[in-house]
């Protein structure tokens, strides 16, 4: 799948700034973003799948996100950050306290990313991705927004599978076998 690029210009010291790039990955099309969504969302819904209630409040230390906030973050960004750009996708809202059950955090997480689907195909267009919106102080093209979008979630994936290890759970593999899935490929673990 080809992502297209373009320019962009960002202050780093903003908060939610992307980083400053000479040709920041845009997505070129809608059905690209499906393509992308499906696969990217779906990876999500693997590490979602290995929470249970009991781990949700596994956290580095109390300064830090727990494993339940990070999971519902992911969640309701996806609303947040589309209806910036003009969508209202269906699910928890921005400021929604944290579920106390892994059940209601897949419930939010999948209506969430269903809906963004839905609402994109039935409102936009290709050429709607050229559009500008006010992003947390800035001017975000959508293709850049939809790029962002799935950074953001694809970040805070990393961070929940090192929560997920301490939590005890199963770390699924997502761009490739866990420690955990190599002896069920008949493999012995790269070593560390």
């Amino acid at each position: 799948m080809a992502i297209g690029t373009d320019r962009v210009q960002v202050s780093p010291s903003l908060p939610h700034a992307p980083p400053p790039s000479r040709g920041g990955p845009l997505i070129g099309s809608i059905a690209e973003f499906e393509a992308l969504w499906t696969q990217e969302s779906n990876q999500t819904r693997k590490l979602f799948a290995e929470l249970t209630d009991g781990s949700l409040v596994q956290a580095v230390n109390k300064d830090h996100r727990t494993l339940g906030r990070l999971a519902w973050h992911i969640t309701t960004s996806v609303g947040e950050m589309m209806h910036r750009c003009g969508l209202h996708v269906s699910g928890p809202a921005e400021d929604a306290p944290v579920p106390s059950t892994a059940a209601a955090i897949r419930a939010g997480y999948d209506e969430a990313a269903r809906t963004l689907l839905a609402d994109m195909k039935a409102q936009w267009t290709d050429a709607t991705l050229a559009v500008e919106d006010d992003m947390y102080g800035q001017k975000w093209k959508r293709a850049l927004t939809l790029a962002i979008l799935v950074a953001h979630q694809t970040h805070h994936r990393g961070q929940m599978t090192v929560l997920m290890r301490q939590a005890g759970l199963k770390v699924p593999g997502v761009y490739g076998p866990s420690k955990d899935e190599w002896a069920a490929m008949g493999m012995a673990p790269p070593e560390v």
